[in-house]
């Protein structure tokens, strides 16, 4: 692949971006409320949140400069550890993924929905069997509509989507921009009054309750080690690819730290706890009902540049285990444009197929984020033996980080803790969580003794 055909680092940096801001900012920060017994608690789990993905940040750009290859989360995994481990942990990364896309695209109909159907956002309507049945169809068809649009996008080819996500992704910090503008132009009266209830609870009901407001905040920060995906398709990898990461997750922790403090401010911590349009409603109370629908739409054209960018990256590590003859030789296939069509494919048709599984937003937030909390903490960890093995490299102009080996354990304890949060507040999605994995384990042994026996 030429330069001129590469992803240079304004791009990578806009795709970094647009990895991690889904619709889950426009979204989870109710979650996190919800969770919170104190609005201290909520600010501390998205500085935290912040903290962990700079660590991260700062890992899986040494890892990308030390092993810069397509489908690199594949095959950091299998060259650190074991091919059975890679298979395993892709596996449930490209299922908890595919679900990810799913969430964003019905926080999207969500929104979309209320511009459409009115009435949909009158509680009153909705107590009606037949009303919210057909409002949950008509979420349903939007998510499906939004993944295929750019399943259409990227079967055209890698140097058209990642335009698309460039612009896509301006436009949607855009909109965090002008959500956060009535810190500056808002009315007294239109602000919230600061939260006074006090709460008397132990140090470990707090604990929990900010294990629990972390799990929305990771969901809402991840995102960004899907970059290392992209290694062998950017412009000189070993610069561009830390580079684009450490001002990529820079622009985000800025943005969500500002937005976060603008809804407590405009709508009040309490109102948060229960609201769902939580960017619409805040646009509402400022500028108008008029507004809100303007800035429902807009969030939507927001949800593309997500799916978008994950069918830009997944597809690469399908490519990467037919490589390897783990997957089938088909997915490697790619049309006159280069786009690698079968996997696309798959992986939109994985998306579509959550849609239907889990129909509600925070029905996949926890099992998503199980699943992440697995493969975040290997392939972070990978880079502890990765150093040894490419110690030639050193002084070489690769990205070396500081603080090493800190920054590494704190972002793996960090995701070993949201992991065993989730499994305190729901044992059923961690068992499900361990059962999708062992069952990947089954089946790349079997695809193993099915080559060995081919072989011999």
């Amino acid at each position: 692949m030429t330069a001129k055909n590469k992803i240079g680092l304004f791009d990578l940096t806009m795709l970094v971006v647009s990895f991690v801001i889904g619709m889950g900012i426009f979204r989870t920060p109710a979650n996190v409320a919800a969770a919170s017994p104190t609005a201290s608690i909520f600010f501390i789990s998205w500085i935290a949140g912040g903290l962990v993905a700079l660590c991260g940040a700062l890992t899986y750009a040494e890892i990308g400069s030390r092993l810069p290859v397509t489908g690199g989360y594949y095959k950091v995994i299998s060259y650190a550890y074991h091919p059975s481990v890679a298979f395993a942990i892709n596996c449930i990364i490209l299922v908890s993924n595919a679900a990810s896309s799913a969430a964003v695209a019905l926080v999207g109909s969500e929104y979309i929905t209320g511009v459409i159907l009115p009435a949909s956002n009158d509680p009153g309507y909705l107590k009606i069997a037949a009303n919210a049945e057909h409002v949950r169809m008509v979420q349903i068809s939007i998510a499906i509509v939004s993944i295929v649009i750019f399943y259409g996008i990227n079967m055209m080819g890698l140097r058209l989507s990642a335009r698309t996500q460039t612009v896509l992704t301006i436009i949607k910090v855009s909109l965090i921009l002008l959500l956060v503008t009535p810190l500056f132009f808002a009315q007294s009266d239109t602000v919230a009054a600061p939260v006074t209830t006090i709460y008397h609870q132990s140090l470990i009901e707090y604990v929990k309750a900010f294990g629990i407001g972390l799990v929305a905040v990771s969901f809402t920060y991840g995102g960004y080690q899907q970059t290392i995906n992209l290694g062998a398709d950017v412009d000189k990898p070993n610069r561009n690819i830390p580079r684009g990461i450490f001002m990529g997750i820079f622009i985000i922790v800025a943005l969500y730290l500002l937005i976060n403090y603008a809804y407590v401010k405009v709508i009040g911590f309490e109102n948060l706890k229960t609201s769902k349009n939580i960017a619409a409603i805040m646009a509402s109370n400022v500028f108008g009902a008029n507004a809100e629908r303007i800035l429902s739409v807009l969030l939507f054209l927001g949800v593309l540049a997500y799916i978008n960018g994950q069918l830009l990256s997944n597809p690469r590590v399908m490519y990467a285990m037919s490589d390897d003859k783990l997957l089938p030789a088909f997915l490697q296939t790619k049309n006159s444009k280069g786009a690698l069509t079968w996997a696309v494919t798959f992986f939109a048709a994985l998306a579509v197929l959550v849609v239907f599984w889990a129909k509600e937003f925070d029905a996949i937030l926890s099992f998503t984020i199980f699943l992440d909390s697995f493969g975040m903490a290997l392939s972070a960890g990978s880079i502890f033996i990765l150093r040894k093995r490419t110690a030639h490299l050193n002084n070489t102009g690769i990205y070396q980080m500081k603080l090493y080996p800190l920054l590494p354990i704190i972002f793996m304890a960090s995701y070993i803790f949201v992991a065993i949060s989730i499994a305190a507040d729901s044992y059923q999605t961690a068992l499900t969580g361990i059962a999708v994995f062992a069952v990947f384990m089954i089946i790349y042994f079997a695809v193993y003794k099915k080559q060995l026996n081919k072989v011999n």
